[in-house]
């Protein structure tokens, strides 16, 4: 059973939110929050398995959270209903596991609650493609030798690509493009696409 805490400063979401994943056979809702100082402490009292999280909350911030979360065993899922293409670089520096906007598939987000959940990172494209074509991304992978296509490869990917559309998209063969995902998890040190798509996130590849 994978436990779930709901912080967001509206109840009508949260009642929502509740609603929906208490259906779930595999989810339970262990508490709601109001604020992000309420998140973190019901974090401590409850041990949830991932954490909702707003980001426009009052007392704390959703980033505010995520920084005193630090170092804790959760899972933390960013779902804000704000487009500000500049929150999500600090979230998933600050620690987040996803982000995703609130106009998500209901049946997408059980999805992304399972997969932060089995340890994968998971993003929205919108998400994705503003970390790695926003101003002032971290520039300290750098010395990671990808070439310019490696590179492609890599920030498609990072959105949510597959080999098939990534193919289509450079007008290239799937198995050039296999060959390249390939080279690029070589070359980071890490053991599959979703590795890979963190890297790109946290280092600003594009």
């Amino acid at each position: 059973m994978i436990r779930v805490l709901i912080a967001d400063d509206h109840p009508v979401v949260r009642q929502g939110l509740r609603t929906f994943l208490e259906i779930q056979e595999d989810i339970s809702v262990v508490g709601e929050a109001a604020d992000g100082a309420e998140a973190v402490t019901m974090t401590g009292e409850l041990a949830p398995d991932v954490l909702l999280l707003d980001l426009k909350m009052p007392v704390l911030d959703g980033l505010g959270a995520l920084t005193e979360l630090s170092g804790r065993d959760v899972r933390v899922i960013v779902l804000t209903s704000v487009s500000d293409r500049g929150d999500v670089a600090p979230a998933m520096r600050a620690g987040a596991a996803g982000f995703l906007y609130k106009d998500v598939d209901p049946g997408a987000l059980v999805q992304a609650i399972r997969a932060v959940h089995g340890g994968q990172v998971l993003l929205a494209p919108e998400a994705a493609e503003a970390m790695l074509s926003g101003p002032g991304r971290e520039q300290s992978g750098a010395a990671v030798a990808l070439t310019d296509r490696e590179r492609e490869v890599l920030r498609l990917l990072a959105a949510g690509r597959s080999n098939r559309e990534i193919a289509r998209e450079l007008v290239v063969a799937e198995k050039t493009v296999k060959t390249h995902v390939s080279n690029v998890l070589m070359k980071l040190g890490v053991q599959d696409r979703t590795q890979a798509a963190l890297y790109a996130v946290r280092h600003g590849f594009a």
